[in-house]
């Protein structure tokens, strides 16, 4: 009976050890980089506070090796790339990174762009301390959504033609059908104003909306906003898409807009909570895509829950 009991227990070691190599390492800890934190590297994980890409041992030899954010990964894969968003293989939404030496700021959403793939391409680039999944799994399932994003292209596929679209063209408009009823935006350089009816509702019924941070004073009793841009390519395109306008890198699980903080996931700008059973994660896609909101179909008092 005792040899029995020992087997028993050898099988059930050998099942935990067997279960602790194959499942995901856990990454958060509480902080609110979360999985950014990077096995406790923090923050030098992305911004090498010395010598860039080679101080955190990536190489490369990129003449502008750390000198913008000091970024620590190796960035010449991706100078001068072309790709292409969003499924139709064609160049209507097409970003090309900037090539080597001709980083000016690191505010430009073509180098942001271009620094969120140094990590999430990983094909081109090896995503260092990253196992190729998210930290959460998919609300009513036990799987997690991919995070190096051209390994997961389909066969034969191109990569980032599955992906949201980003860059110059992923330009965010007002008016027409699937679009708010604001001002500016579309392909000028005229920061968007949620002024129309129905999405100065939206922002009053989801008060998490990355809308809501627009800066506006008071003098008197008129208001005065000098709208959202959401953000800058080059000097003339001020409303299109890049990666930092859905995702804040630097916290996980936490949103905070005008000094009120909401649950997030998955490092979205917004209240973004799927396992809540509500309309916020289908409300944080309305900060762009209006025509498909509650308000511009009529339904202007349903709150975000």
């Amino acid at each position: 009976m005792k040899k029995l009991h020992l087997s028993i227990l050898m099988v059930l070691f050998s099942m935990s050890v067997a279960m602790a190599q194959t499942s995901p390492p856990v990454y958060y800890n509480g902080d609110v980089l979360g999985a950014h934190n990077c096995y406790g590297r923090g923050c030098v994980a992305c911004h090498a506070p010395h010598s860039g890409s080679l101080g955190n041992a990536r190489g490369g030899t990129d003449p502008q090796n750390g000198m913008y954010a000091l970024w620590g990964e190796d960035l010449t894969p991706l100078y001068g790339q072309t790709f292409s968003f969003s499924g139709d293989g064609k160049s209507t939404y097409s970003v090309t990174l900037p090539a080597s030496g001709s980083l000016t700021s690191a505010h430009d959403a073509n180098t942001v762009i271009l620094f969120c793939l140094s990590c999430h391409d990983g094909v081109l680039t090896k995503g260092a301390m990253m196992v190729g999944h998210t930290v959460e799994a998919l609300p009513g399932t036990k799987f997690t959504a991919p995070t190096l994003l051209a390994l997961a292209a389909p066969s034969g596929g191109k990569p980032y033609n599955n992906d949201h679209p980003v860059g110059g063209y992923a330009n965010v408009g007002c008016g027409g059908s699937y679009n708010w009823d604001c001002t500016g935006g579309g392909s000028t350089n005229t920061p968007i104003q949620m002024t129309g009816t129905a999405s100065a509702q939206f922002l009053i019924n989801y008060p998490a909306s990355f809308w809501n941070g627009e800066k506006c004073t008071t003098s008197g009793t008129t208001t005065t906003c000098s709208g959202n841009p959401l953000a800058t390519f080059g000097s003339t395109t001020v409303n299109a898409v890049t990666c930092t306008t859905c995702h804040d890198q630097h916290s996980m699980d936490v949103w905070t807009v005008n000094g009120k903080s909401f649950v997030t996931t998955f490092f979205v700008r917004g209240a973004y909570n799927p396992v809540s059973g509500g309309n916020n994660v289908a409300q944080f896609c309305r900060n762009c895509h209006g025509g498909e909101s509650n308000e511009m179909h009529g339904l202007m008092n349903v709150p975000t829950w």
